[in-house]
């Protein structure tokens, strides 16, 4: 199976810059995954297709200010890095640009040296080891100096960074927003829960598993980059029985399908409570838990627009995907959603 296999060719004046005004305004393309119809809707008609035989499963994960501006002590080289996920209290793992200069030993000074990071180990793909020294709390410090990690497609400035954050987001650790959970409201929240539809949350910390391109040319030559994720004794517990009871779960976001099928077991029973996981979803993939899921659109060639189509089926994809951008649908993280079912 090639990776271009799941191109399409996608005008850029339908990549969303910026949010809409309000979350639960966007548009919503319905897709029934065993006929292929296809219905447009907005995002708050949502509450008609949830009912209390529904499970909604969200990742509560909180995305931090990942992106740090420094310069190599050395030679006063300007050098980005993004904040991948934490070894220890001071290390993290990070991607680097440009990784070339960072050897071990590098030191890399930010905001005039209230932050300072040492290369501890140097791996493939310009990630790095890094170790950081600093007084206080790094979070006290990586607020004050961070950026907002938002994708290399989006060029315009996010006035509110809370828009690049779930309403439901409380975990911190994510270097990218689980952006299918971007629509929702409070209040949809709440109308949903006063319908019956039981809702449920899962830790998973968006890295480059979820947002690494796919370089292969054949997507079994590609490597998906490990992800933590958390899944409480007592969710697990509900998910089980729920599932056991004919429920129907629903998870919002590529994030939530990846932590429910990274734990379900070949019983269809959630056996890990948390973990990393490395898992790559892709067709030919049979899912032992997930039923029906609300996701943004996703880039070409992308791990996960290999997802849904292992869920949907790669011809109705395709077919919605034409559809959508026909129709004129908002791609990307500030896009418009879908509810595959």
């Amino acid at each position: 199976m090639k990776t271009n296999d799941f191109y399409f060719d996608l005008p850029e004046d339908l990549i969303a810059q910026v949010p809409l005004k309000n979350r639960d305004e966007s548009r919503l393309m319905t897709l029934d995954k065993n006929t292929g119809e296809i219905k447009h809707k907005t995002f708050r008609d949502i509450l008609e297709c949830l009912n209390d035989n529904d499970i909604l499963v969200l990742n509560n994960t909180r995305v931090i200010p990942a992106r740090l501006f420094g310069f190599k002590a050395e030679t006063n080289a300007e050098i980005e890095i993004l904040l991948l996920s934490r070894k220890d209290i001071n290390t993290w793992e990070a991607l680097t640009k440009p990784a070339k200069r960072l050897k071990l030993g590098t030191r890399i000074i930010f905001g005039d040296g209230l932050l300072i990071g040492v290369v501890k180990e140097l791996q493939e793909e310009g990630i790095r080891t890094i170790e950081f020294e600093y007084e206080g709390i790094f979070e006290d410090v990586l607020d004050r100096l961070g950026n907002m990690p938002l994708p290399p497609y989006i060029h315009e400035k996010l006035e509110d960074k809370e828009r690049y954050q779930t309403v439901y987001s409380k975990v911190t650790g994510s270097s990218a927003a689980p952006t299918a959970g971007l629509h929702f409201t409070p209040e949809i929240l709440m109308e949903l829960k006063n319908k019956g539809v039981q809702i449920e949350y899962v830790t998973l910390h968006v890295g480059l598993g979820t947002f690494r391109p796919v370089k292969a040319e054949s997507i079994f030559d590609h490597t998906m980059h490990k992800e933590y994720f958390e899944i409480a004794e007592d969710v697990k517990n509900r998910l089980n029985e729920a599932k056991k009871n004919g429920k129907r779960i629903v998870c919002v976001g590529t994030t939530s399908v990846r932590t429910l099928e990274s734990s379900a077991n070949i019983i269809n029973n959630l056996d890990r409570d948390s973990g990393w996981t490395d898992i790559f979803i892709y067709p030919s993939y049979e899912f032992k838990f997930v039923d029906a899921m609300i996701t943004n659109f996703h880039l070409p060639e992308s791990t996960l627009i290999m997802m849904i189509s292992a869920f949907a089926g790669k011809n109705y994809i395709m077919d919605a995907y034409e559809e959508a951008i026909k129709e004129k649908y908002r791609f990307f993280s500030f896009g418009d959603a879908m509810y595959i079912f």
